[in-house]
C-alpha cells in the first residue's frame, strides 16, 4: 500500500520511499542538551540508514500538573530549534498549541505537529494546514483510526495536501493506552503517511498522580510490529538518561539502546517491504 509522498527538508516520508525516523527528547530541557541530542541522533541514524528529522517541544502545553517543566517556551525553544536545523542540516519538528504560535514556528520549523487533545479542534487544524507546512496530526486517544479522515479533510481544505497523521495509542480503561495494528491499515488506506509513534504509546497519561507514567519495556515490540505492519515514519522519544528526563521519561527510549532498536526495525521494514 503506497502513500503519499511528502517532503520534510531533505527528507521524503511514504510514496514507498524508506522508513524515516522523527526522534528526539520530549522537551527541549537546554540548548546545550538539545544539541548534544541532535548531533548523537544523527549519528545513530546515519549508522542505521535511516532518514531523520528530529523533534523536540519548546513548550508542553498540556502537562498533568500546572508545576511540571513545560520548556524554555517559545521564543527562546525556536531559536534552539533553528540552530540545530542549521547546525545540522537535519528537518526539525515541534508542536503548536495556540493559534499565536502558527506564525512563528512556520517560520522555523519544517513539521507543525497537532497534539492529539487538539486533533477535533476544526479552526485550530485549518489554520495550521494554511501555514503550508508539512503537518503531523496526532491522533487522539479518543478516536477510532476511521475517525481520523474527516480531521485531514479539515486540512486539506486549505489546500495543504502535506499531510501525516500519527498512531499514539487509545484509551483502554483509566490511565492506560493500548494500540490496535489494524489501525495503521486502515488509515495508510486513506492515502496520507502514517506515523507510528511508539513511546506515547507506551504511555500511562496520569498514571503516575501528578505525572503521566510509561512501561518503556514494552516501545521495541510496539514498534517491531508497526514495522511489520506498514507504517512510513516511526517516532520516537529518546533521552540519554529517561529516568532524570524531566518530562516523559518513563516512556522514553534509552540513547544507547537506540542503535540496535533501529537495526531490528530496519531489518524487519525491509523483510516486508520485499
Amino acid at each position: 500500500m503506497t502513500t503519499r509522498e511528502i517532503k520534510v527538508g531533505s527528507v521524503t516520508i511514504g510514496g514507498g520511499n524508506p522508513l524515516a525516523l522523527i526522534a528526539g527528547p520530549c522537551v527541549i530541557e537546554g540548548k546545550k542538551e538539545a544539541f548534544a541530542a541532535a548531533e548523537r541522533l544523527k549519528a545513530i541514524a546515519a549508522e542505521a540508514g535511516i532518514p531523520l528529522v528530529f523533534k523536540a517541544s519548546y513548550d508542553k502545553a498540556n502537562r498533568t500538573s500546572l508545576n511540571s517543566y513545560r520548556g524554555p517556551g517559545m521564543k527562546q525553544g525556536l531559536d534552539i530549534l533553528k540552530g540545530i536545523k542549521d547546525a545540522f542540516n537535519l528537518p526539525v519538528l515541534s508542536d503548536v498549541h495556540r493559534f499565536e504560535e502558527i506564525g512563528p514556528a512556520a517560520g522555523v520549523l519544517d513539521v507543525l505537529q497537532v497534539p492529539a487533545f487538539l486533533c477535533r479542534q476544526t479552526d485550530f487544524i485549518i489554520e495550521v494546514a494554511r501555514a503550508g507546512k508539512t503537518v503531523n496530526i496526532k491522533k487522539g486517544q479518543f478516536l477510532a483510526p476511521h475517525d481520523i479522515m474527516p480531521v485531514i479533510d479539515k486540512a486539506v481544505s486549505t489546500g495543504n495536501r502535506n499531510i501525516m497523521v500519527t498512531e499514539r495509542g487509545t484509551c483502554f480503561g483509566y490511565n492506560n493506552l493500548v494500540v490496535d495494528m489494524r489501525g495503521l491499515g486502515i488509515m495508510r488506506a486513506m492515502g496520507y503517511p502514517v506515523v507510528f509513534d511508539a513511546t506515547h504509546s507506551v504511555q500511562l497519561p496520569g498514571g503516575q498522580g501528578a505525572a503521566s507514567g510509561g512501561d518503556r519495556q514494552f516501545v521495541a515490540p510496539l514498534a517491531r510490529a508497526a514495522a511489520a505492519a506498514g507504517i512510513d515514519a516511526l517516532f520516537l522519544e529518546v533521552h540519554e538518561n529517561p529516568d532524570a528526563a524531566l518530562c516523559d521519561g518513563p516512556n522514553s527510549v534509552l540513547m544507547s539502546d537506540l542503535p540496535e532498536l533501529l537495526r531490528q526495525i530496519v531489518n524487519i521494514y525491509t523483510a516486508g517491504k520485499r
